[in-house]
């Protein structure tokens, strides 16, 4: 009779004992996949190559933006512009800009302003002191768009923005002067002195983890920035009726302002069902990309802002914004995609009989390594 009344209670106690074994294997697994991500967050840099392109591309889009305005440099932003430096510093006073342009009104002063932009932007472009020189960058590009403000477009506006996020970033580790110093130190024999201390020791650590924490979230900034920049704008095209029927592009290639190419732009306009078609698909990748960032999908889609934008860049006349885009999509695609680049150029450059011997493997590791400097 006693067994009888203690078999049914048998069952519940082993059901209580695996509940409590899968409440205890829960909160481990949250805590490893929390351990996996700090590690991640502050032990390795990701996406080096693609911050080297984001420097190499906004540099080199800047640089070529001030000298193609070089003949009408003072009409812009020196003491001739219509829009003078008194004008600027009233505005600045409620806006909350700021530009080194306006603190004389001199143009001797702004043309000496106007030579370190441009070498700066080189600088930037061939990462040369990058840590430094990316803030100097982001002074002079939040310069210049804040003392001729009702001049820019969405292409300076994201240009602000990045040259910003950039300064957070170690840009400059691959592809550039730092980068090349920092393996002819490690071919050289230079590495640091075991015997500076544990307190250099430490400081040394705390910097790189400082630094490689900088890199990822800034790395992340810009990734969330352009989702947010195309999720916002694929959404304002659904709410507008004109891109709902189809015929969006069709008014959009018919605005002089915005018409380089009148015969072109007309010639385009022209093609009904294909301006209506390419309109559904501009509003379908852009909303859709936030979405297909993790997965294949991602490739045709960069291809499809690929093609939109060389097209918004000829027929609309807007490079600049163009160029800030597709340098800004290029973050999207992963480090061993700019490796194997990064090969074919070598060998396509050694074919030709000018690259020299072969470089040696191990300068483009298949996994980055922790880097002696972080410049």
């Amino acid at each position: 009779m006693q067994r009888t009344e203690l078999e049914p209670v048998a069952e519940p106690a082993a059901s209580e004992r695996t509940t409590e074994r899968a409440a205890v294997r829960m909160p481990q697994r949250a805590l490893d996949r929390a351990c996996a991500l700090l590690v991640l967050l502050t032990e390795r840099p990701v996406s080096l190559y693609a911050a080297a392109v984001l420097r190499i591309g906004y540099g080199l889009l800047y640089l070529v933006f001030l000298l193609r305005e070089f003949p009408h440099r003072n009409e812009m932003w020196g003491p001739g512009s219509p829009w003078t430096p008194a004008l600027a510093r009233q505005m600045f006073d409620q806006s909350g800009w700021a530009s080194v342009l306006t603190l004389s009104d001199s143009q001797v002063y702004f043309e000496i302003c106007y030579a370190v932009a441009l070498v700066t932007c080189a600088l930037f472009l061939l990462g040369w002191r990058t840590r430094a020189v990316s803030v100097l960058f982001a002074v002079v590009v939040v310069s210049f768009h804040a003392r001729a403000i009702y001049l820019a477009d969405g292409g300076d506006n994201l240009m602000v923005l990045m040259a910003v996020y950039l300064v957070f970033t170690a840009c400059g580790r691959r592809w550039s002067l730092d980068a090349r110093r920092a393996r002819l130190q490690v071919s050289a024999g230079g590495t640091a002195d075991p015997r500076g201390g544990d307190l250099r020791h430490h400081l040394g650590d705390a910097r790189t983890i400082l630094t490689t924490v900088l890199h990822n979230c800034g790395m992340f900034v810009i990734a969330a920035q352009v989702c947010f920049l195309y999720g916002c704008a694929g959404l304002y095209k659904v709410q507008g009726p004109k891109w709902g029927d189809g015929t969006a592009l069709h008014y959009v290639l018919n605005i002089d302002l915005f018409r380089p190419w009148p015969e072109l732009s007309q010639l385009i306009a022209d093609q009904h069902v294909l301006i209506a078609v390419v309109g559904y698909l501009t509003v379908l990748v852009q909303v859709a990309f936030p979405f297909v960032l993790f997965g294949r999908l991602k490739y045709p889609v960069l291809v499809l802002l690929l093609g939109m934008h060389v097209n918004i860049a000829v027929l609309m006349g807007l490079p600049l914004f163009s160029g800030a885009m597709i340098v800004a999509d290029a973050a999207f695609l992963p480090d061993r995609f700019y490796r194997a680049l990064g090969r074919l150029w070598r060998r396509a450059f050694q074919r030709t009989g000018a690259g020299g011997a072969e470089a040696p493997a191990g300068t483009t590791p298949a996994v980055v390594p922790p880097q002696p400097s972080l410049k």
